[in-house]
């Protein structure tokens, strides 16, 4: 397969303090996991949230937004440019105090609950790289659509064709 990249998209390193973070105060929520927070915070943490930040992929390429995350259970979605329908920009004041923000895709043919699942925390300039990707859609919907014929129909253009030099010939010939 053709590499059809358009753009790749660069991670704000300050998304690793932030998982940590985001992670560890979940963690302290929940009464089981006081103990596993405090090994969190020791170092463990820091391990996965540089893992996790090192294995971030986004590309817009020509047709398509492919995008990969995680370490243990790892997602790589590969979503067609023309299927999205809108890419929410969201930046609340956690993610403004870790300067990040979080784009949120909502695609044709998937219920609430599976669009939100289809989100990205972290790209620098993220508003610029939602312009990007809706460009890239409008760009992809106003180009013309080029269909190869198929055998049958390129048989039956070849066979007409020749009926029409034939009916040419006749006509010179009666001139």
């Amino acid at each position: 397969m053709a590499d059809d990249t358009i753009f790749r998209a660069q991670f704000n390193p300050m998304i690793k303090p932030f998982l940590v973070m985001q992670i560890g105060v979940t963690m302290i929520f929940t009464v089981i996991g006081i103990p596993l927070a405090l090994i969190w915070f020791l170092g463990v943490g820091r391990w996965w949230a540089r893992h996790y930040f090192d294995r971030l992929e986004c590309q817009l390429g020509e047709r398509s937004l492919r995008y990969r995350k995680g370490i243990l259970v790892t997602t790589e979605k590969t979503i067609p440019l023309e299927n999205i329908q809108d890419v929410t920009f969201v930046e609340g004041p956690l993610l403004r105090r870790f300067n990040l923000s979080t784009l949120k895709f909502e695609t044709a043919g998937h219920s609430a609950g599976q669009a939100s699942d289809m989100h990205l925390t972290g790209i620098i300039d993220a508003q610029a790289f939602r312009a990007k990707i809706m460009a890239a859609r409008e760009a992809l919907r106003h180009a013309p659509v080029a269909r190869p014929a198929d055998d049958a129909q390129l048989a039956l253009l070849q066979s007409i064709d020749a009926r029409l030099a034939e009916v040419v010939m006749l006509l010179r010939q009666r001139d």
